[in-house]
């Protein structure tokens, strides 16, 4: 067995998609998999083996570890996080990672679907990857770029700061969460136990694209009551809820309001799961908007849409509900500038020009910040996330390492 300085964050990243680590969002346990841990075990012994003698998983998953300072400065303890699972969207099950060397521009068609094609028209993104090496899942799976690569470009930082002692830099904590894809990747973080002034996530995507702005977000339902009575016999006495959480569906703007229909900083109302029966029926939407206040006049927009039509039927009943998931992680982070400033720093020292964007999403870093360890976004190239289609350059995870070690120093240099 190589020792862990050998291993490339290719090696890395190769090994860790293939071990299955798909969340459940309809399973309330946590973490939402057990075979998280899988992964999580693994990180564990490699991060024991580089020396990082504290490194160890709790009970719900979570990998805790600490690469010690080795300098007499003052310098703010800085951590590294990235998530172990992968989306619920597409099988993560026997994931076959395939290395396309000195890709030639062209479609990729993969092996194990023909039906599957990564084309260039669709993802132009793969047209910088031209003459470089890329991986891609073999057809029937994603790949788990996200967050995998990530979790790969923060072990190959760990291995190198570890074998080059040369590099000064302060206290570096590593973070790996469960879940993040089911909303809950902080659920039961001990940011106590991280003990970090401020973090990065690694979990974006092109080449030099730094994110420290997200949507914010609510999630919201819609109940409907309706009235019922045997079928038999159910003339003028039935109402039936699934009718109506039909109509509320079908009384949604065509042309605005929606994700398919925005873009940009425009916010939307998503609903995503419709479950019920005649007699009640329920429809859960998430909502969406780069302005905080502006969440409140989108669900009041949604709930006055269901009470126009709830009205046309006595003697049905709604119920509207709000629940916060997370906030814009802007409001946080501009009361820290300097946490975007050395990344900035790091990004432009070793020769990138920054992409700075808000994400049309959010991150663990998002709920982070909100909990108090400030935490914007660094790229790992993921590309075409959620699907089979995934892929992600080589070259890129590498020069995310590159950032890193970079970052670590300006943040010391700068102390």
């Amino acid at each position: 067995m190589l020792n862990q300085y050998s291993y490339t964050v290719t090696d890395r990243f190769l090994r860790y998609v293939q071990i299955d680590t798909q969340s459940d969002p309809d399973n309330g346990a946590f973490p939402s998999s057990e075979k998280q841990k899988d992964l999580s075990r693994l990180l564990v012994s490699e991060l024991l083996e580089m020396g990082i003698h504290d490194a160890a998983m709790d009970e719900n998953g979570y990998v805790y570890a600490t690469i010690e300072a080795n300098t007499d400065k003052k310098v703010p303890v800085i951590c590294f996080c990235a998530h172990v699972d992968t989306a619920p969207d597409c099988s993560g099950t026997n994931v076959k990672p395939i290395v396309h060397k000195d890709y030639d521009g062209h479609d990729i068609q993969l092996p194990d679907d023909a039906d599957q094609i990564i084309r260039v028209s669709d993802y132009p993104y793969l047209k910088t990857q031209m003459g470089k090496s890329i991986i891609t899942a073999s057809g029937k799976t994603l790949l788990g770029g996200d967050d995998k690569s990530g979790v790969a470009i923060i072990m190959d930082l760990a291995n190198y700061l570890q074998s080059h002692p040369s590099v000064q830099h302060g206290t570096i904590k590593i973070l790996f969460t469960p879940d993040e894809e089911t909303g809950r990747g902080t659920e039961k973080v001990d940011l106590n136990r991280v003990g970090a002034d401020f973090g990065y996530t690694l979990d974006g995507g092109e080449l030099g694209s730094f994110e420290d702005e997200t949507f914010s977000a609510d999630s919201a339902k819609l109940r409907v009551h309706g009235v019922i009575a045997h079928p038999g016999y159910a003339k003028g006495k039935l109402i039936n809820a699934l009718k109506i959480v039909g109509e509320i569906l079908a009384g949604l703007p065509k042309n605005e309001f929606s994700p398919e229909t925005t873009s940009g900083r425009e916010g939307f109302v998503h609903p995503v799961k419709i479950e019920g029966i005649a007699e009640e029926a329920s429809i859960d939407f998430i909502v969406r908007d780069f302005i905080t206040a502006n969440l409140a006049k989108h669900e009041t927009r949604l709930k006055s849409i269901a009470e126009g039509i709830i009205k046309q039927y006595p003697g049905v009943k709604l119920d509207f509900t709000v629940k916060e998931q997370y906030r814009n992680m802007k409001e946080i982070l501009q009361q820290y500038p300097e946490v975007a400033e050395n990344a900035i720093k790091a990004y432009k020292n070793v020769g990138l020009t920054v992409t700075n964007e808000p994400i049309r999403g959010g991150t663990d870093g998002s709920r982070l910040s909100f909990m108090g360890l400030p935490c914007p976004n660094i790229f790992t190239g993921m590309q075409a996330i959620h699907s089979r289609h995934e892929w992600i350059g080589i070259s890129d995870m590498e020069k995310s390492v590159e950032v890193l070690v970079e970052l670590v120093k300006v943040w010391e240099e700068n102390a």
